[in-house]
């Protein structure tokens, strides 16, 4: 049974250290680790570490060693400041359970700085929240796993168990990040990952595929337009078959609980159009890149397949592309869905944490995204607990993230830490 002595005393050292960790984490929000711009952000996240008695490993994701691996994603970008930091904590004695707390560093890209009310990379607070890029995706959640680990020792402990604290890259992308960490045997016998879940923790997530069509046209003067092929244009038809494709997977919800009460839990995105060259000139290529969801337990060659024909079909109604057809190439993302199990001993621990600060039974809600939790809970025979605060505007302008959730979230992780590691003296 807890002790709600040493759970009052965990607590109270959260919040001692409240103010630190929420400066902390507008500090790293400064930090615009977008995808090949995180090295600077890992730097940060290093020292913090280190300064708190963790062993540092630091180190450039090599492709050789991770292309080989169960939910590698391709890439077509430079690795050369792919860099992973993990921070290591060893128990004087190994009693309790071994615990991997895993956060992705990488943001999405900002858009047009004058839709923000302020610049993203300055946060600030307001009526109870903290702007900027990433503070709620996944900055807050990040400096948590550390701040956690940091509350135990000022209340005088410290876990019984190797904790493994992951600060990653490309979570957006393609994942490779923790994959990485898997490769080089950061496992353990669980992982909780601190994501803007909204108090509750994750009991499915849908897969996801990246993708990219180009398509040929043939370019004449623009005076003589209909003598052309305009690839641009003919990237319509294809866009709407891939919608209608959408559709029919949607179609087939109620064969993927817990999927089957969500309105639409496959979603595709148009995300990226680029082509032509030249105003007055009919342009002779478009390339459309996508994201399109798969449902857990979803063969994703299968997936590919089923694109890849949509996409030939709808050219053959496009007379310059019927003998010219697109091409189709598959890099990012190439991740399967996860369901959390049911029953784990690692989700009641976490559960009977939760209740406790919360006072209030810990939900499981499904996701419409993607997590690293694959990583763990597929590859590696791990439950994958994602579990985090609120956070509002997640990928738009305006990302913010609620500072009383960010306080009782850590809370609830400090006292999941000492139950599932157990404790011993600092």
């Amino acid at each position: 049974m807890p002790d709600p002595s040493l759970d009052t005393a965990i607590r109270d050292a959260v919040d001692r250290g409240f103010d630190d960790q929420i400066a902390f984490t507008a500090d790293l929000v400064r930090y615009p680790s977008v995808r090949g711009a995180e090295h600077t952000a890992q730097d940060c996240m290093a020292r913090a570490m280190r300064e708190r008695g963790l062993e540092i490993d630091r180190w450039v994701i090599d492709l050789d060693d991770i292309k080989h691996l169960k939910g590698y994603s391709p890439v077509n970008v430079s690795y050369e400041n792919a860099l992973n930091v993990v921070g290591i904590h060893r128990p004087q004695a190994k009693k309790g359970r071994s615990l991997v707390l895993n956060g992705h560093i990488d943001v999405v890209p900002e858009g047009p700085l004058d839709m923000w009310t302020t610049p993203p990379y300055e946060p600030r607070i307001a009526d109870g929240w903290l702007y900027g890029r990433g503070s709620g995706d996944m900055k807050a959640g990040l400096v948590s796993c550390v701040f956690a680990l940091e509350a135990l020792r000022r209340a005088g402990w410290q876990p019984a168990a190797d904790v493994f604290v992951q600060s990653v890259i490309e979570e957006e992308c393609t994942g490779n990040g923790a994959l990485a960490c898997v490769g080089r045997g950061y496992v353990a016998d669980a992982a909780l990952i601190p994501e803007p879940r909204g108090e509750s923790v994750l009991s499915a997530q849908i897969g996801v595929m990246w993708f990219q069509v180009r398509l040929k046209g043939r370019p004449v003067h623009a005076s003589v337009a209909g003598e052309g092929a305009n690839a641009i244009e003919a990237a319509g038809p294809i866009m709407r078959a891939l919608h209608a494709l959408k559709d029919r997977w949607n179609g087939g919800r109620a064969a993927h609980p817990p999927f089957d009460t969500v309105a639409n839990p496959i979603n595709i995105n148009i995300g990226k159009i680029t082509g032509g060259d030249w105003a007055s000139s009919v342009p002779a290529w478009c390339d459309i890149d996508i994201r399109i969801a798969t449902y857990p337990g979803q063969d994703l060659a299968d997936a590919r397949r089923e694109i890849e024909d949509t996409v030939r079909q709808a050219a053959q109604g496009i007379p310059f592309l019927a003998n010219n057809p697109p091409e189709i190439l598959w890099f990012g993302f190439q991740a399967e869905g996860y369901i959390l199990p049911e029953g784990s001993d690692a989700e009641r621990t976490l559960g009977g944490a939760h209740a406790r600060v919360f006072g209030e039974k810990l939900l499981r809600t499904p996701t419409t995204a993607t997590t690293d939790a694959r990583f763990f809970g597929l590859y590696s025979g791990m439950p994958a607990l994602v579990y985090g605060p609120k956070a509002a505007s997640v990928h738009g302008f305006d990302e913010r993230v609620e500072i009383e959730s960010i306080r009782r979230t850590t809370q609830a992780m400090a006292l999941f830490i000492a139950d599932w590691c157990g404790l011993e003296a600092a």
